[in-house]
């Protein structure tokens, strides 16, 4: 029997799925010479960075298998971003200077101001606490004295002073969760203004290779970063007010050495507990990235849902979910192992070790012999050793606070970390730089090394090379020129460089050389194959991007846009859905060819110089789309259609047709061969 030949990838695939089966089930290789060889490789093969490499290129783990026992061989694509590195170091608090600066505009802004109510609250809530131990021990002894008016009295001032701390109480909680409410706005209002800036939202998705779940990042990262600042302002400042007071009254009654034992331990301990948390910021940074990707993940299928429907892929779609969820469950239950461990010192440390240093620190004063409380008599020192002995407990309990601080510190560091890092993306790529996976030989390549001219009612393009994002060249160079009236028909096979002439006209692709000449925005209308439907109203699907009310100033009254839709012949759509204010899920309740002519309506509506017509006419008969081209023409707007029916061909003057092979031909349409459908 001949063996059968394999290229060098189909080999290596094949070895990694054994190394994976054998991982699996060993005992179900056959002890054949040939899987005897094969075992060796394996063993071999283990003990190599090869082995691990090959896992995490097939998913990250060992083959999961879906309820069918089938296995399942995928792996779920990300964008090759550095690995986050989130540590409380200097880098940290610089990052953490910066995003407070957005969140906390100013000492005098409302923000500071809650900061300081916040404060407030905390202090009257100790004085509070306080007041509630003192007053306590007093009813308690009117009960043990027998002294029934008195704990009468007691009682009643108690049972009145309860609706004020309640109110202390809430007003706390208030103040807290209404700080955290501002932070957030301000960091997403910032974060907003830049991911809609020009086409950012557009690029960070096809263009930039760091962020793969920049929805993850403005949501739900943000959140938890802005409820970390809060925590950490509200856990650290009772303790370090705390702190304060006891150190400047133990230092005043029993002398320094007291005090500087507990500050010395809280030094020590909180540098300890630091250096073993270091984890914890990059777990937690891991934490939302695996959480973005399962989200991810399941919005894909949302938007994917018909497709898979048609092709019955429930079971393919469910494994690959619970695969990426199983990448999550792993890594949850690796940083709750370490989070349990780490609480284990936390505890030790923070508290119980805590208290035997507060022992040893309230025993020096009463063991020293020259010391002012060692001559006091026995009854004395009780009671000195009561007082300060509860000053020296509640210094422990605010360093121990202090020190688990420390926790949140280095969590809030990861969120820090994640949220830095969408700023700086968004920076780079507002400033017209990006990262991506480049083809051999054009990693060096320029993106701003073409020109770029603003004029109206023409198009022009001298020596500019069609080039995708990740250096693959369409065309090295094309020139041509379309003045306002030169109604141009674009046509060729698929990957010849239609979409992406497009998208470099629309400024979505940078461009890489040459001259490029365009009307302003605005004046460039582009109407995809499946047009856009906006959340709103049906007169927000008309003036889309602009609203009712501007489409109002600007002039437009309802009757015009009710006159846009007569003319693509959709009126009796004012009566099935109840008129220009009628507000659906348009997506849904229109149908393909619906859209397209509310799409074209768009058009009329907005009158631009230029409009793209990306084959959105395909679900439109013949006689609507020549009546909706003849207006077009009659207002004058200039038509750049990509289509391949035949019947366009009469409203249109040149054709540019592209051969997929690097060439490209500009000419009168007189003078092409006639092609289409």
């Amino acid at each position: 029997m001949t063996k059968e030949k394999l290229t060098l990838t189909e080999f290596k695939e094949k070895i990694f799925m054994h190394i994976l089966e054998y991982n699996q089930k060993p005992e179900i290789l056959d002890k054949t010479q040939e899987n005897h060889e094969l075992e060796q490789t394996v063993t071999r093969l283990r003990s190599t960075n090869c082995y691990a490499r090959c896992l995490k290129n097939l998913g990250g783990n060992r083959n999961k298998t879906n309820q069918n026992g089938e296995d399942v061989k995928y792996l779920i694509a990300e964008k090759t971003a550095p690995p986050l590195r989130a540590n409380v170091d200097r880098k940290f608090f610089i990052q953490l200077g910066k995003l407070l600066k957005i969140v906390i505009p100013g000492f005098a802004s409302k923000e500071s101001m809650m900061m300081f109510l916040v404060a407030l609250s905390l202090v009257a809530r100790s004085m509070c606490d306080i007041w509630l131990i003192n007053h306590g021990t007093k009813i308690e002894s009117a009960i043990v004295s027998k002294d029934a008016s008195l704990f009468k009295k007691r009682l009643l001032k108690f049972i009145i002073a309860l609706p004020i701390i309640s109110i202390v109480n809430n007003v706390l909680k208030y103040s807290v969760g209404d700080m955290k409410i501002r932070l957030r706005t301000n960091m997403t209002k910032r974060l907003f203004d830049e991911y809609l800036k020009n086409f950012t939202y557009y690029r960070i998705t096809n263009l930039d290779n760091r962020i793969s779940n920049a929805d993850q990042l403005l949501t739900n990262d943000v959140d938890k970063f802005c409820e970390g600042v809060t925590d950490l302002y509200c856990n650290t400042a009772k303790p370090l007010l705390d702190i304060g007071i006891y150190v400047y009254k133990l230092i005043t009654t029993v002398g320094g050495g007291t005090p500087a034992l507990m500050l010395g331990y809280l030094v020590i301990s909180g540098s300890l507990l630091t250096h073993l948390r270091k984890p914890t910021a990059r777990l937690t940074a891991q934490e939302q990235k695996l959480e973005g990707e399962f989200r991810h993940i399941n919005s894909r299928l949302i938007t994917h849902s018909e497709e898979v429907a048609f092709y019955n892929g429930n079971s393919r779609e469910k494994t690959t979910l619970l695969t990426s969820y199983n990448k999550l469950l792993l890594h949850l239950n690796k940083f709750l192992r370490f989070k349990v461990l780490m609480g284990v010192v936390d505890n030790l440390v923070a508290k119980y070790f805590a208290s035997v240093v507060g022992f040893w620190a309230v025993s020096i004063p009463f063991f020293t012999e020259h010391h002012s409380l060692s001559r006091a008599n026995h009854g004395e020192r009780s009671r000195l050793y009561y007082t300060y002995g509860r000053m020296l407990l509640k210094l422990a309990e605010a360093i121990g606070r202090l020190v688990l601080a420390g926790r949140e510190l280095t969590r809030l560091a990861g969120f820090t970390t994640r949220v830095t890092q969408l700023r700086d993306v968004l920076a780079d790529l507002n400033d017209g730089r990006y990262e991506r996976s480049m083809i051999a030989g054009f990693e060096n390549l320029r993106t701003s090394s073409g020109k770029l001219i603003f004029k109206n009612n023409l198009i022009k393009f001298d020596k500019v090379p069609l080039i995708t994002p990740n250096g693959d060249v369409l065309i090295r160079e094309i020139s041509f020129e379309i003045n306002s009236g030169m109604n141009v028909l674009v046509c060729g096979p698929n990957g010849a460089g239609k979409s992406s002439l497009f998208r470099v006209l629309g400024e979505l692709w940078p461009l890489y050389g040459g001259e490029l000449t365009k009307p302003p925005r605005g004046k460039l209308f582009y109407i995809p194959q499946k047009p856009y439907m906006t959340l709103g109203c049906l007169r927000d699907q008309l003036t889309y991007p602009h609203s009712g009310s501007e489409a109002l100033r600007r002039g437009v009254q309802d009757t015009q846009l009710e006159e846009y839709l007569q003319r693509v012949q959709l009126g009796y759509i004012l009566e099935r859905e109840g008129g220009l204010d009628a507000v659906a899920d348009w997506l849904d309740v229109l149908s393909g060819g619906e859209k397209q002519r509310i799409a074209m309506a768009r058009l009329f509506y907005h009158k631009p110089q230029f409009a793209i017509l990306d084959e959105c006419t395909s679900a439109v008969s013949v006689d609507v789309e020549g009546s909706m081209y003849k207006y077009c023409r009659e207002v004058g707007i200039t038509l750049l259609t990509v289509s391949h029916r035949k019947s366009l061909w009469q409203h249109h003057e040149y054709v540019l047709h592209l051969d997929g092979r690097g060439g490209y031909n500009f000419q009168p349409i007189e003078s092409a061969v006639e092609f289409g459908s």
